[in-house]
């Protein structure tokens, strides 16, 4: 079944919102709209959103004041930010308070669709949902079992720390995909979280010393930049 995102609009202007709603209800997206600041505190308590496009310039609250204090409350839900404003400073302020992407008015709607799906494509690469909980990876001579969380290396078992299995398990779940450091580390809440003690460069390099030849130069446990991690592996036939 197809995914459909929740965007939530917040912007002063009725009409605005109004077309907004409209036109992105159009485009496949699930569209919700607030007026001002206390309204979307309501709907964010209520559910979860996948994106919120967010005026600048509004009263009391402006854009860079909500926007700084949903990263302050923990909030990290993609934030487009539009605005009437042209001035590259404003865009450079709007993206330093916590924005991902910024919009300036007025724009093509097409545009505006675009710099949503392209944001909601980066939250899906660096959120690194797992895909995979039980089948057999194969990487170089190694075999791991995602669902069992064993190692073995020619058939043998490898002792692995609980620290590093977590790592692999987490990167493991989602074989061949980039998975962030943040994402790693919600994955071993619940269970060790306190083992990987949020050194997760200090664990990746521990975890190549065991299955990397040469460490320095990783085949299987690729840094992506920019996001975090990935295990490069094969399904095991």
């Amino acid at each position: 079944m197809e995914v459909v995102n929740r965007i939530l609009v917040l912007d002063d202007e009725a009409e605005l919102r109004n077309m907004l709603q409209r036109f992105l209800t159009s485009q496949g997206f699930r569209v919700r709209t607030v007026a001002d600041g206390k309204q979307l505190d309501r709907y964010l308590q209520r559910e979860p959103y996948d994106l919120l496009v967010l005026d600048l310039m509004m009263a009391p609250e402006d854009g860079l004041t909500i926007c700084r204090r949903l990263r302050a409350d923990g909030i990290t839900l993609p934030v487009l930010m539009l605005t009437a404003k042209g001035d590259p400073m404003d865009r450079v302020l709007g993206l330093e308070t916590g924005a991902d992407d910024y919009l300036a008015k007025p724009f093509v709607p097409d545009e505006l669709v675009a710099r949503i799906r392209a944001l909601l494509r980066r939250q899906r690469i660096a959120a690194g949902d797992p895909t995979v909980t039980a089948q057999t990876l194969r990487f170089g001579e190694f075999e791991f079992d995602v669902g069992q969380q064993t190692l073995r290396l020619r058939g043998d078992p490898v002792e692995v720390h609980s620290a590093q299995m977590l790592l692999l398990h987490a990167l493991g779940s989602s074989p061949n995909r980039p998975v962030s450091r943040e994402n790693l580390l919600a994955r071993a809440r619940g269970r060790d979280h306190d083992a990987l003690d949020r050194s997760i460069d200090v664990q990746v390099l521990r975890l190549r010393q065991i299955i990397e030849e040469d460490p320095s130069k990783p085949r299987f446990i690729k840094t992506v930049w920019g996001v975090g991690y990935m295990l490069v592996a094969g399904v095991a036939s």
